[in-house]
């Protein structure tokens, strides 16, 4: 008995759609904003929008969780911030997966290009604005108060809802509002947004279409990613993890505007 033929062509998505994966998984254990190279290919490859964007949302919940265990150690010791900032993450990822189901895209579209030039803004303004607010007496604190947790929870939303630079954006909030090193908030960077995926495909799961492949495929490919990612991450100097931070907003910001 002989096994059936395999097509080149179908043998050409796999690779291309395991390739992004391992991209995608690589940048968001160092930054965020894998979604960026993994949903465009599946959009390229024919899958609507909302198929490729559940599709990546699951795959990637393997390479956040690979990122975060590559970040464990920089993770330890934030066990406060893990609990106030993780609910929000939760909350936020169950309100945008709602979102998603209900509303159309063009809302967030029109919107996201925005938060994301005003993220950048802040990254690059960061050192500046921390040095006024310690000159002021009101330097970033350990747990940065009502409006990190509210900013973490829109973030949130977002992130359930379509998900490209939610990294980049919890990494500037968390910048501007903790005083800590950047390499231990991009651990808990990675956790918040792995928990906001998450919840937001364990709601898809139930409640929308979704092709198995792609999940497989990005499942695997962002588990590799994860851990060179956090291989390579941590040992950015903070300066030139600010540097790749800006660049991949940037990116991002081009990305949605033009495409």
């Amino acid at each position: 008995m002989s096994l059936p033929a395999i097509d080149p062509a179908d043998l050409f998505q796999y690779a291309l759609i395991l390739v992004a994966g391992i991209a995608a998984g690589t940048i968001n254990a160092v930054v965020g904003s894998g979604t960026l190279v993994t949903f465009p290919v599946l959009l390229g490859l024919g899958y609507s929008p909302v198929v490729a964007n559940v599709s990546n949302t699951l795959g990637l919940v393997a390479g956040g969780l690979s990122g975060t265990l590559g970040y464990r150690r920089e993770i330890r010791g934030q066990g406060g911030r893990v609990v106030r900032f993780g609910i929000c993450s939760l909350l936020g990822g169950v309100t945008g997966a709602a979102l998603l189901l209900v509303l159309p895209s063009e809302a967030f579209k029109i919107i996201v290009p925005f938060l994301i030039a005003l993220a950048l803004m802040l990254v690059v303004l960061q050192p500046r604005l921390s040095r006024m607010l310690a000159a002021r007496g009101r330097a970033p604190g350990g747990n940065g108060g009502w409006v990190a947790l509210l900013a973490v929870y829109g973030v949130g939303i977002y992130g359930g809802y379509f998900g490209a630079a939610q990294g980049f954006m919890l990494i500037t909030i968390l910048m501007l509002t903790l005083d800590d090193h950047v390499q231990r908030l991009n651990g808990l960077k990675n956790l918040l947004s792995w928990l906001t995926n998450l919840v937001a495909a364990g709601i898809f799961l139930f409640a929308a279409p979704i092709a198995w492949g792609p999940v497989v495929l990005i499942a695997v490919g962002s588990t590799i990613g994860g851990q060179l990612g956090a291989l390579v991450g941590r040992r950015l100097p903070p300066n030139v993890l600010r540097g790749v931070i800006v660049a991949v907003g940037l990116f991002a910001l081009f990305h949605l505007i033009f495409f």
